[in-house]
């Protein structure tokens, strides 16, 4: 799979793009706030359809402009047209000419993986972001769950109306609460499913960039114990206190263990950075052997912000990428772009919103 066209129209600082890439390695170079990240940002969106830099749409608009416009010709099995128009007021998303109905339709049309600064969130930010986490690859991998999701988060979104209303309706509450237990069973069954293969990926990443001197551990933690009627049931005084559903998917934990001690409270600010750059590593390899291909890898100058061991132990993916002749986007200054890398990267300068070929 790669992104064989990409076309933006007032896009972040792009009022214009028009590139064609070349499977293999490609290198931004630039100085900081030209544009480099903006390319990676929009690659992403049409991958998942969101920022990974955890904005909405309105602050990817270029300056004093309506909307943005994110396009692409995509090569994989097949090769697919995608467009995505946003603005306050307007949204359209088409692939290969034709409205998409339902997101799961799109999804994994292009697969990518992001390695960025924000990647620390994982580890040092709330529960939220590491149920992302799984729920993105779930999507990626699993056609029947993000329509499952959305139907868990709609019941729950239903349900918290009704019990903020006083008095409560409670005919209509237990009818939410039977869709939510029967959608949040669904998708507790198939995050712990993930588990036992996400984990041991993640555990051999985190043992390549550490030198074998950190264990790494996944563990799905749910929010409730037992049959999750029973649980609801028994929540149901503190939810009418609360106005709130308590328990659910949506409060779930994904705890990440190093050395069998809980990472946010005990680990270094360096092996932070290690566990959450070997959680995107298992992704990408967790993509890699469900569809025997690896994904897009989009890495936002985290190369530079590596020392020698941590980045010898991240070489293995981008080798097996340039192997097997996939895409991999770098976003560098000229001082620190990845030279020891080895590996032949068409170069980019990015200035101002353009990006051109450096030839030399």
């Amino acid at each position: 799979m790669h992104l064989a066209r990409l076309r933006l129209r007032d896009f972040r600082n792009y009022a214009r793009l028009d590139a064609a890439f070349v499977p293999g390695f490609h290198v931004f170079l630039g100085d900081n706030a030209q544009g480099k990240t903006n390319i990676l940002e929009a690659i992403y969106l049409l991958a998942t359809l969101r920022s990974f830099r955890g904005v909405g749409g309105a602050q990817m608009i270029r300056h004093g402009q309506k909307g943005y416009f994110v396009g692409a010709q995509i090569v994989g099995q097949g090769t697919h047209e995608a467009k995505f128009y946003w603005s306050p007021t307007e949204r359209q998303l088409s692939l290969d000419a034709q409205p998409v109905k339902r997101l799961s339709e799109f999804l994994g049309t292009l697969r990518a993986v992001v390695f960025c600064t924000e990647d620390l969130q994982l580890v040092k930010g709330t529960a939220r972001m590491r149920r992302r986490f799984l729920d993105l690859l779930l999507s990626q991998t699993n056609p029947a769950y993000l329509p499952l999701l959305q139907r868990y988060a709609a019941a729950v979104r239903s349900r918290n109306v009704l019990l903020k209303h006083r008095p409560v309706d409670e005919a209509a509450l237990e009818s939410f609460s039977r869709e939510v237990v029967t959608a949040g069973e669904k998708l507790v069954a198939l995050r712990q499913e993930l588990l036992p293969k996400l984990s041991p990926l993640a555990r051999l990443a985190c043992r390549r960039i550490t030198s074998d001197s950190e264990e790494l551990r996944l563990e799905y933690q749910p929010s409730y114990q037992g049959d999750f009627a029973v649980a609801l049931a028994k929540a149901r005084p503190r939810e009418l206190a609360f106005r709130t559903t308590l328990i659910g998917p949506h409060r779930d934990e994904l705890n990440l263990l190093l050395n069998d001690q809980p990472a946010a409270k005990f680990a270094s600010e360096g092996q932070k950075r290690s566990i959450a750059l070997a959680l995107k590593m298992a992704q990408a390899e967790f993509l890699t052997g469900i569809h025997g291909s690896p994904p897009v890898l989009l890495i936002d100058d985290v190369m530079g912000e590596l020392d020698a061991r941590r980045r010898k132990g991240f070489l293995p993916i981008l080798e097996r990428a340039h192997h097997a002749r996939s895409q991999v986007f770098m976003t560098c200054t000229e001082e620190n772009w990845p030279r020891d890398l080895g590996l032949e990267m068409n170069r980019w300068q990015v200035e101002k919103g353009t990006i051109s070929p450096v030839t030399a």
